[in-house]
C-alpha cells in the first residue's frame, strides 16, 4: 500500500461557523479515534491533500504529524461530504499501529472476458475483511476470463490476500455468468390501434 503523510494542525474551536471558515480556507474539520487514546484528538487538515490521498484509496493509511511533534498512524474511516458538490466536510480517523489488524471493506474488480455471448453480474462489490494495517489491499480481483453461461464464483473460490480474513460465508456468490435476456417488444395500450386506425379513415375522407 502507498505510504502517505500528511501534516496535521490542532484545533480547539468546534462548531458550524468555524467549520466553515476551516473549509473556505481549503482545510477540513477532522477527529482521530483509537481505544488507546485518552480522548479523541481533534485536528485540522489540508484539504487538497486529503482529497488526492481519497482519490487514490477509500482505505487509505497516513502517517500523520501532529503539531507538537507527535506521529501516529491513521486509517480513514468515514469522509463526510457536501450532498451536492460533493465537497470534503469532515474527515473521521482511526489510530493505528503497524502491528495490529483492521476492519475494511475493500472493492471487488472483474478482470478478463467471460465466454462469447455472456455476462457477469457482480454479486458483491466489496468484501468486508481483517488484514494487517500496513497491507491493505486497494481492491481485490476475480477472474471470469472464459467462464461459460451459469457459473457461479463464491468467497470460497477466491484468493484472498496473504493474511486477510473475510466474514462472510464462504458460500456467498460473488460474480455469476448468464446470457442476457433480449427485451420483449412492448404491447400496444387497449385502443391504440383504433384510435390509429379511425384517424388514417378520417385523414382519407377529408383527402376525398
Amino acid at each position: 500500500m502507498q505510504k502517505n503523510r500528511m501534516n496535521a494542525e490542532l484545533r480547539s474551536d468546534f462548531g458550524k461557523g468555524y467549520a466553515r471558515r476551516t473549509r473556505a480556507a481549503g482545510k477540513v474539520p477532522g477527529v482521530i479515534y483509537s481505544r488507546h487514546l485518552d480522548a479523541p484528538i481533534h485536528v485540522t487538515l489540508p484539504g487538497h491533500e486529503v482529497f488526492m490521498v481519497l482519490k487514490s484509496s477509500a482505505n487509505a493509511v497516513i502517517e500523520m504529524n501532529i503539531e507538537g511533534g507527535e506521529k501516529q498512524l491513521v486509517l480513514v474511516k468515514d469522509v463526510q461530504r457536501h450532498p451536492v458538490s460533493r465537497n470534503l466536510q469532515h474527515v473521521d480517523l482511526l489510530a493505528i499501529s503497524r502491528k495490529e489488524k483492521v476492519d475494511v471493506d475493500v472493492p471487488v474488480v472483474v478482470v478478463g472476458e467471460s465466454a462469447s455471448g455472456t455476462i457477469h453480474t457482480l454479486e458483491a462489490h466489496t468484501l468486508p475483511i481483517t488484514v494487517p494495517a500496513v497491507d491493505i489491499p486497494e481492491s481485490i480481483e476475480v477472474s471470469v476470463e472464459g467462464l461459460e453461461e451459469g457459473t457461479v464464483i463464491r468467497l470460497s473460490d477466491m484468493t484472498l490476500p496473504e493474511d486477510a480474513e473475510c466474514t462472510l460465508d464462504p458460500d456467498t456468490e460473488i460474480v455469476s455468468i448468464s446470457v442476457p435476456q433480449a427485451e420483449a417488444e412492448p404491447e400496444p395500450a387497449e385502443g391504440e390501434g383504433e384510435a390509429t386506425s379511425e384517424g388514417e379513415v378520417a385523414a382519407a375522407e377529408d383527402a376525398e
